[in-house]
């Protein structure tokens, strides 16, 4: 019924339509609203209500808003987003209906249990942004000795990131040493930002030079288009999409077996057919829509490398921390 009420009404379209605007295309933005509109939408709702509404309402406006502005994550990504934060709503005042039990048991007030609760859990509010950012946790293309490392660091961020909201880690933090411990636990969380910085991971090339840049592309990776036409309602849309690359002899070849037939006009590249079934029809690319920017992959160093200079400010920290902690015990005493 919500399902059913949902894609007859519209009313996912007319929120991804106001988080749009209010964010103004912002990615970071976009992912806060959505998560605001989970909070208040999984309110009063049991786990299973919760998780259905969310992700029929909010799931669609992150898939939808992140291509159209470059951020492409695994749909299974998204619905733990969402559903982390609908979650989250359990202990939401003035609604929150695990506050109100707990409040019940304790004995306390149920508004103040909640405010508190409310706040104690926002201590973990960056882990679903892992799953957008950080999808290696999800174990999507990761093997066992990667999975462990990944969990063991995700698991010292989380614990450096608590420590720095709480301004306490070996002892009292310092100012600067908050501000550290959350670039250290970003690093862990998200190597991958900063080695994108120093060596990005794709390279630009003309629309024309396209079938270059598929025989240039090993088979099975992808070519990361930015293309612009018009949406099924009529109304002008540029997104970002992967398309992967298939076999074939040359790069026309290769395109093709992907699914994408084209017309190359000059410097312009217009996509005339698109097969169904294909890698490209699946990863939503039509007829008439114009190639705006074509991006291949290029050899970048393992981000993991980033975990080398967050570790060594972490052991500065640590030795500060320490150093502080001992002048203080004879104080204490």
């Amino acid at each position: 019924i919500i399902v059913g009420s949902v894609s007859q009404t519209g009313v996912g379209s007319a929120l991804a339509d106001v988080v749009e605007v209010l964010s103004g295309g912002n990615i970071m933005a976009i992912l806060i609203l959505t998560a605001i509109l989970s909070l208040i939408l999984g309110m009063g709702l049991p786990t299973t209500a919760n998780y259905i509404v969310v992700s029929a309402l909010l799931a669609p406006v992150i898939v939808t808003l992140g291509q159209q502005n470059g951020l492409i994550v695994p749909l299974i990504a998204v619905h733990l987003f969402v559903f982390y934060f609908g979650i989250m709503a359990d202990v939401t005042p003035p609604v929150g209906l695990a506050s109100f039990a707990a409040a019940a048991v304790s004995g306390g007030d149920p508004i103040r249990t909640g405010v508190v609760a409310f706040f104690y859990s926002l201590r973990t509010a960056a882990l679903p942004f892992l799953f957008i950012f950080n999808t290696d946790l999800l174990l999507i293309n990761v093997g066992w000795g990667q999975g462990m490392l990944v969990f063991v660091v995700a698991t010292v961020a989380m614990l450096l990131f608590a420590a720095a909201t709480q301004g306490w880690f070996l002892t009292r933090n310092k100012a600067y040493e908050t501000i550290a411990l959350l670039l250290i636990a970003f690093t862990l969380f998200r190597p991958g930002f900063w080695m994108d910085m120093v060596a990005p991971p794709f390279q630009d090339v003309e629309p024309a030079l396209i079938e270059q840049a598929a025989m240039e592309t090993a088979v099975g990776q992808n070519l990361r288009l930015e293309v612009s036409g018009l949406n099924a309602v009529g109304d002008p849309v540029t997104f970002t999409a992967l398309l992967p690359v298939g076999e074939g002899e040359t790069g026309a070849d290769r395109l093709f077996a992907s699914g994408l037939e084209y017309m190359i006009n000059g410097d312009e590249v217009v996509i005339d057919n698109v097969t169904f079934g294909s890698p490209a029809a699946e990863a939503g690319f039509d007829w008439d829509q114009k190639i705006e920017v074509v991006r291949k992959p290029v050899s970048q160093p393992s981000k993991y490398w980033m975990f080398i200079p967050a570790l060594v400010l972490l052991a500065f920290v640590v030795m500060l921390q320490r150093g502080r902690a001992a002048r203080l015990q004879p104080e204490a005493a």
